[in-house]
């Protein structure tokens, strides 16, 4: 398990190095930038990325599913709120809340890894960044009908949507170790599907069209100064 987890690191080190290299390639600007601008922003870009754990890593715009258009234009309302208004408290709330949801489907997958052995690995295993590609994929069908399986046949997922593509990325990495089935027959013992009357607590489930309505509502109206602030929680309440 050991060696095949470490040769599986060298090669997505070697494979990240060389996207990393063809990029600089064809952005090369024409004076060379600060290596410690550059650094950092690069720690952000990788920091913001594990924040908000994107259903779609490979997608830069946030916007090809509705759960990523929805956060990303949260975070992006939030920026232009002023900081410790009531609409930026208001955000604030429903930033964490798919945030907490995210995480929470992770902290599953990472049970599992954990209880397969991988103590020290499974953060490593469940780490997507942008520049995940399904052209680099070893075996993308086998992970598209565990990833089915998994969000038909276990409740690892919160939702009834389409399963985050992130996960595929995950499977496709166990398969290629070789406990792809291992995680799968795991994952079907601790979180068995639930029932229809357990599906979702009430008052829990997000509802992203509603999100996304009363964000847009907030845009077309303009950020208001603390003497609108209170209309402006009760026309949301």
């Amino acid at each position: 398990m050991g060696s095949a987890f470490w040769k599986f690191c060298m090669q997505c080190c070697c494979c990240c190095c060389a996207t990393d290299e063809e990029d600089e390639d064809e952005k090369q600007p024409l004076v060379p930038q600060d290596p410690l601008e550059y650094f950092n922003r690069e720690v952000q870009k990788r920091r913001d990325e594990e924040t908000n754990l994107w259903s779609e890593p490979g997608d830069p715009s946030h916007s090809e599913r509705q759960d990523d258009r929805v956060l990303y234009t949260l975070l992006q309302a939030r920026n232009k709120t002023r900081m410790g208004s009531s609409g930026y408290r208001r955000l604030s709330v429903d930033i964490e809340a798919m945030r907490d949801t995210r995480r929470e489907v992770r902290d599953k997958w990472k049970t599992i890894l954990e209880n397969l052995g991988f103590m020290a690995e499974a953060d490593s295993l469940l780490t997507v960044s942008a520049g995940a590609s399904h052209d680099r994929m070893r075996n993308a069908p086998a992970a598209r009908a565990m990833l089915h399986t998994l969000h038909s046949e276990t409740s690892v997922f919160n939702s009834k949507e389409p399963p985050p593509e992130r996960y595929l990325f995950i499977l496709d990495r166990l398969l290629y170790l070789d406990i792809g089935e291992d995680f799968l027959a795991k994952a079907k013992r601790f979180y068995p599907p639930k029932e229809d009357s357990d599906e979702e607590i009430p008052g829990l489930a997000i509802n992203l069209p509603l999100l996304l309505a009363r964000v847009e509502s907030m845009n077309g109206r303009g950020q208001k100064d603390d003497s609108g602030s209170e209309k402006e929680d009760e026309n949301f309440d």
